[in-house]
Formats: C-alpha cells, sequence, structure tokens
C-alpha cells in the first residue's frame, strides 16, 4: 500500500512539473521532501523489487535444475552397474568363454549332472500364442527340431526373455537368417532366429522385455515365424518344458535339468560303499538304499513345479519317450486318458511323437 501512495505521489509530481516547470521552480524549496519521495519511490519501485523478483525466480529455477542433476545421476550409476554385471554374463561357474562368431561353440565344455534354472523374471518372446512346430524330430525333413516355431508377422516385435548380454548377432543364409543369441544369468542362452531386423549389437546389456529384433522369414524359413530356442552350456532343452505360449506364461519358477549323458546307474555303483557303510549296524540302511535307487530310477529329465501350481493339478508336463502310449501315461500320472486328451487337444487315437510334450 505504502509503495502504490509513493507511486501516485510521484507520477502526480511529473505531471505537473512538465505542465507548469516555472511553478516547480518557484516552490522547489517546499516541494524537496517529495523530490526525495519521488528517489525513494523509484529506487524501491524499479530497482529493489525487481532484483527481489528475479531473486526469488533464480531460486524457483533451481528445483527442476536439482531433479534433472539427480536424474542424470541416476543413469549414470545405472551404466556404471550393467558394466559390472558384464563380467557376470561373461564368465562365471557355468561358463568360461565368450564367444561372439559361433552359436555352437561348447564342444568341450563339461555339463553338470544337474543344474536349476530360475524362470523367475521371465517375459515372453513374442506375445503370439499360436506354435506352429515343436520341439523333436521331424519326419519330413529328416533332422532334429532343436526349438519350437512360434507365429508372428514380419516387424512383429520380439523382446528377450531374460535380462542378459548379447553374444551373437549374425546372418546365416542357410539356416537362422538373421538372428541373435543372449546369455542370461540364470545359465540359460536363447537364440531367435528367422528375423527380419536386429534391433542390437554384440556387448549390449538387455533387460527381460526389452526389445531385441522383429519377427520375419529370413533364412531357410517358409513363412514368417519366430524360431526360439533355449540352450544350456549348448545343450538345447525344448523350450515347452520352460515357456507355457498358450497361457504366455512360464511353467515353474525352478527348472532342474539333468545332464542326458549322465549314467545315473554309475552313480549308483559309485556311491554304494558310501551307502553301505551308512547301512551298516543298523536297521535304516535299507529305507535309505531304496531311497537312493528310486531317486536314480527318476527321468533324467524333469520339471519343477512351482509354488503356484502345487496341490492344483496345473502346471505339470510329460515328454514322451519311446514305448509311451496315452494309456501307459496316463497310469504314470494319474491322470485318465479322456482328461490327457482334453487337456491337449487330441484325440484317443492320436499318434504320439517322441519328444512330446503332454500336459496333465
Amino acid at each position: 500500500m505504502i509503495l502504490l501512495a509513493n507511486c501516485n505521489i510521484c507520477v502526480n509530481f511529473a505531471m505537473n512539473f512538465l505542465a507548469n516547470p516555472s511553478f516547480f521552480v518557484m516552490h522547489f524549496t517546499y516541494r524537496f521532501p517529495y523530490i526525495l519521495q519521488f528517489l525513494f519511490a523509484f529506487v524501491l519501485a524499479f530497482v529493489v523489487v525487481p532484483g527481489s523478483v528475479s531473486a526469488q525466480d533464480l531460486i524457483a529455477r533451481q528445483a527442476p535444475v536439482d531433479r534433472r542433476v539427480r536424474a542424470i545421476d541416476s543413469v549414470a550409476i545405472s551404466r556404471v552397474l550393467n558394466r559390472r554385471k558384464v563380467v557376470d554374463y561373461e564368465s562365471d561357474e557355468l561358463y568360461t568363454s565368450w564367444n561372439t562368431e559361433s552359436v555352437h561353440c561348447y564342444a568341450d565344455s563339461q555339463l553338470p549332472e544337474k543344474f536349476r534354472i530360475d524362470l523367475r523374471g521371465f517375459a515372453m518372446p513374442t506375445p503370439s500364442r499360436v506354435v506352429t512346430s515343436n520341439f523333436g524330430y521331424r519326419p519330413a525333413f529328416g533332422r532334429n527340431h532343436k526349438g519350437i516355431d512360434v507365429k508372428v508377422y514380419i516387424g512383429d516385435t520380439i523382446v528377450s526373455a531374460f535380462d542378459g548380454k548379447v553374444r551373437v548377432v549374425k546372418y546365416d543364409r542357410g539356416g537362422y537368417g538373421k538372428y541373435i543369441v543372449v546369455r542370461h544369468g540364470n545359465g540359460l542362452e536363447t537364440i531367435y532366429g528367422h528375423l527380419s531386423k536386429q534391433l542390437v549389437k554384440v556387448g549390449d546389456v538387455v533387460r527381460a522385455g526389452e526389445p531385441i529384433g522383429l519377427g520375419g522369414n529370413t533364412g531357410l524359413s517358409t513363412g514368417s515365424h519366430l524360431h526360439f530356442e533355449t540352450r544350456l552350456l549348448g545343450q538345447a532343452i525344448n523350450p515347452a518344458l520352460l515357456f507355457d505360449f498358450a497361457n504366455q506364461d512360464v511353467t515353474c519358477d525352478f527348472y532342474d535339468y539333468y545332464n542326458p549323458n549322465y549314467n545315473p546307474l554309475r552313480r549308483k555303483a559309485e556311491s554304494a560303499p558310501a551307502l553301505a557303510q551308512l547301512s551298516e549296524g543298523n536297521d535304516a540302511g535299507e529305507s535309505v538304499g531304496q531311497a537312493e535307487t528310486e531317486q536314480m530310477e527318476k527321468p533324467q529329465e524333469t520339471v519343477s513345479v512351482s509354488k503356484k501350481s502345487q496341490g492344483q493339478g496345473k502346471g505339470k508336463v510329460y515328454k514322451v519317450r519311446k514305448g509311451d502310449s496315452l494309456y501307459s501315461i496316463s497310469q504314470r500320472t494319474g491322470v485318465s486318458v479322456r482328461d490327457l486328451c482334453r487337456r491337449n487337444n487330441i484325440s484317443k487315437r492320436a499318434k504320439l511323437q517322441l519328444g512330446q510334450i503332454l500336459k496333465y
């Protein structure tokens, strides 16, 4: 209020001065206090106040600057952490080499007898639910199919199944076409074939669900689709044991992989002396030996059912072996033939293929 009153006085004084300069000279002595008020109001209105406003504006502009600095710091920290994780992907307890030229480069590597694969933190490579070709032997081609084919169209986004690092980005005219190999921290390597475009390069660290390529029809392909493989130290694992494309989910939280070249009878023979010592002098040895024998007679490749499916009879799968029939599978799994057919959309007269995956 005081500032506005002083401004009005100054304006009136200036107008009177312009209208009658001689009057101003005559009454200069009487008007001197008003001149001081004019100068004070001028300094206050045009120097001090704008200066304080500018200072307030400057302080106000500091907040977004601080937020931007914090955001930049977060990005820098994330990059440092990603660089640190590169070492884990290239060399760990399972992998001792990092080959960026070849998919199959583990001929001299030793597979563990058993390895638990953590499937948590996954992302489905594609939202497509249609599997056009399964894992296993294909009579039409006279060879084994080391992955599964999922129907996608040219240009569809393909994403990484887990966090990992890109190991190979190449083109194979007589096979994969444009393909990508990603190594993951859970021990798996995933292969994405027949792409129309590769969106990553060798050495890139990717997150689960991050786009890495576009669907296509390159290489040895008769139609646009995604060829998807899951491998452990070069050993192909049926992706259907890990991923349920129809339901867009994984089959379990943890998958226990057993080395198919491992002979359980040899382990039984090696462990016999220890079991004999354990059973010597007590009656518990027989039950321990029986338990060990039963464990050795398990199939070499099994699935660990997730917690959410335990007790509900959901999420379990069975891999068809030589000599299996719907009846024998029914006896082993405890599920009726009718339910097996219904859950797998097959008829009772359907011919089972070696390596075929059945839900029960």
